[in-house]
């Protein structure tokens, strides 16, 4: 997997998409698909992070990230995303503000665009809802199952103070900070 580990760890909310670079067809049939993608994409409160899901797996044909999809997302409130298929233009995407963990990098977007969007898409092995909270670094990314967000705080403090507890002598001042 590739990741912006300079840009640090991302957490938002999942937007779901899925796209076909190597099908012509899709922008073809619906010339919109984009404008109606982003007009939905706009209603929805963030942070986000989108979550596409590349129908051409475990090929690449294409990339539904570049410099410019980027930009938009990122004015429409989105900080990152996680693609199972692949980016490009990873300087200006960094530029942007706009954080990625992806499959693969490539040099061109073939007919990328939205095919689907707002339902449960599967990336990585993974499926995820629509609103789910993640939370991605340069390790990987965590789904937090829905209902598991409130005790999130709790679960975090607890892990920590039991790193402190243990025979690393760096961690043993840290409880609670």
């Amino acid at each position: 997997r590739d990741f912006m580990p300079q840009m640090g760890p991302m957490c938002g909310y999942a937007v779901t998409v899925v796209c076909e670079p190597s099908n012509g067809e899709h922008p073809k049939s619906n010339p919109h698909r984009w404008t109606e993608y982003r007009r939905f994409l706009a209603g929805i409160p963030g942070p986000k992070i989108v979550v596409v899901q590349d129908l051409d797996k475990p090929a690449t044909y294409g990339a539904f990230w570049g410099e410019v999809n980027s930009s938009i997302h990122r004015a429409l409130g989105c900080i990152g995303t996680i693609c199972d298929g692949a980016i490009r233009d990873v300087d200006e995407m960094n530029q942007a503000g706009f954080k990625a963990l992806a499959r693969r990098m490539c040099v061109g977007h073939a007919f990328s665009c939205p095919v689907r969007w707002g339902g449960e898409v599967e990336v990585f092995g993974r499926r995820i809802q629509p609103g789910q909270l993640i939370h991605a670094d340069k390790h990987g990314f965590l789904a937090v199952p829905f209902g598991d967000e409130k005790r999130l705080l709790e679960a975090a403090r607890f892990m920590g103070s039991n790193e402190c507890r243990t025979l690393i002598p760096a961690a043993k001042g840290g409880a609670g900070k």
